[in-house]
């Protein structure tokens, strides 16, 4: 692929449940690790078998999407290109950094509108800095004005990482 489109992402449900995000709070932890490995490792698996090596793929999500896409980037045993994460937060951060995988170093981008009120900027902030402990190469976007939702800036910013992390071979 020389220039990654839109239409070649692949949308999904999350397959574990959500019981708030307060610090602290109960995570079903063994959801989320059940669909780490039996969804995003599938699709991974999926794209190999097709051709595409795993170092050149980017796992990314919004919400839940977007938690279970940085869970599982950063405890694959497959190299990736990188991962994204929207209006989002790091699940079971108490794994970390001890869960690292090969990707501990792989382009993360994370992006939040300042008036989210389902996934509050705080909890963002929040995911963002624990991961500054042990993923060096983050890249965090705020956006001003904008929910839990996207923007046209945002996809924008999106666009542009998924062309820095797949450069044309």
């Amino acid at each position: 692929m020389t220039d990654p489109d839109i239409t070649d992402l692949c949308f999904l449900l999350c397959k574990f449940d959500l019981y708030g995000l307060q610090i602290g709070g109960w995570e079903d932890q063994e959801g989320i690790k059940r669909a780490a490995k039996e969804i995003v490792s599938e699709l991974i698996a999926q794209e190999e078998s097709a051709g595409i090596k795993s170092d050149r793929i980017v796992v990314g999500g919004f919400s839940q999407g977007g938690a279970l896409a940085l869970y599982s980037a950063l405890t694959l045993d497959k190299p990736l290109a990188g991962a994204m994460s929207l209006s989002s937060w790091l699940p079971i951060a108490s794994d970390f950094p001890k869960a690292l995988s090969v990707n501990k170093n792989i382009p993360i981008l994370v992006c939040h509108g300042d008036s989210d009120t389902v996934v509050t900027p705080q909890v963002g902030l929040r995911s963002r800095t624990r991961m500054a402990e042990f993923a060096p190469n983050i890249t965090s976007k705020i956006y001003r004005g904008v929910g839990h939702s996207s923007s046209q800036e945002e996809m924008m910013d999106v666009r542009d990482f998924i062309r820095k992390c797949l450069p044309n071979l």
